[in-house]
């Protein structure tokens, strides 16, 4: 069984301080999705609990999708494309489509994505900087093109 790491939320190697402080954060949500899901067999991971539910197989995508939009928006500094957009929309948009669809993987499967998403998260964070983390970021839905905000959040 695979158990939560102590929170640490405090500075952490190859970070800078609030970015080591959000990694700490970032890492002690997962290990404790982890432990809920350790063990779970395919059939578990695609029940539904009703006909409007969504499996938790579906929810692991999901986390894994919305991750790698995010990497997307803030890392890339743009919205995804409308193929990017149209090749995760069962894992972004659930319902209906994400219950059809989002079926018949392992175990192994989900806690790959999440594990490589979450390594390029990582990756990503380590080269930024507490400045970056504090600027506030706006995106213009209409142009698809990202704006920084001159001042910061606050």
């Amino acid at each position: 069984m695979i158990h939560p790491s102590p929170i640490r939320i405090e500075p952490i190697a190859g970070y800078t301080p609030t970015i080591g402080r959000l990694v700490g954060m970032l890492t002690y949500a997962r290990s404790t999705t982890l432990v809920a899901v350790d063990g779970l067999t395919t059939a578990a991971l695609d029940h539904l609990h009703d006909d409007a539910s969504n499996s938790i197989g579906a929810l692991l995508a999901h986390i894994a999708t919305v991750e790698r939009s995010y990497q997307i928006l803030t890392f890339e500094e743009r919205l995804m494309s409308a193929e990017e957009t149209e090749r995760v929309s069962a894992a972004l948009k659930l319902g209906a489509n994400g219950r059809h669809l989002l079926r018949g993987q392992a175990l192994d499967h989900y806690l790959g994505e999440l594990a490589e998403v979450r390594r390029a998260t990582l990756e990503m964070l380590a080269t930024r900087d507490d400045e970056w983390l504090e600027t506030a970021h706006r995106f213009d839905h209409e142009r698809r093109w990202p704006r920084c905000a001159s001042s910061r959040m606050g």
